[in-house]
């Protein structure tokens, strides 16, 4: 439990963090037996390598565009908010934040997704994964 809520407090950096913790999650509940089986201590090794590795995050710029990457798939959505930046007189492309979260039950049963949001100068790439 308190792997889950320090690497919680990180999950802005790491990708996909929501979709590598829900194994980790799930023995939280009081109705689970606790075992360590081999789907959670991989989630637990790739989480723990994510957490030790330096992130490349950019600083946001407010006064130049965004890219919103949308990833869908049937554990999580993924959001990443990218910029274009110059970097050692190169344009760069690369992540600010990311915001990774599991879905909920009721929006498992949904046959679409919808995000709301006063997004503005903002490009929305959707990557999204049939659900099967």
């Amino acid at each position: 439990m308190s792997f889950l809520g320090f690497s919680s407090y990180y999950r802005k950096h790491l990708k996909y963090f929501a979709i590598l913790a829900k194994s980790l999650y799930r023995i939280c509940d009081q109705q689970t037996v606790f075992e360590m089986t081999q789907e959670r201590i991989n989630a637990y090794e790739k989480i723990r390598k994510a957490l030790t590795e330096a992130p490349l995050l950019l600083i946001n710029d407010w006064n130049i565009p965004f890219k919103l990457y949308i990833h869908v798939c049937g554990d999580g959505l993924g959001e990443a908010l990218h910029q274009v930046q110059i970097i050692d007189d190169k344009p760069t492309e690369g992540p600010g934040c990311y915001i990774p979260r599991q879905i909920k039950p009721t929006e498992g049963r949904l046959s679409g997704y919808v995000w709301y949001g006063h997004l503005r100068n903002y490009t929305i790439i959707l990557v999204a994964v049939a659900l099967k």
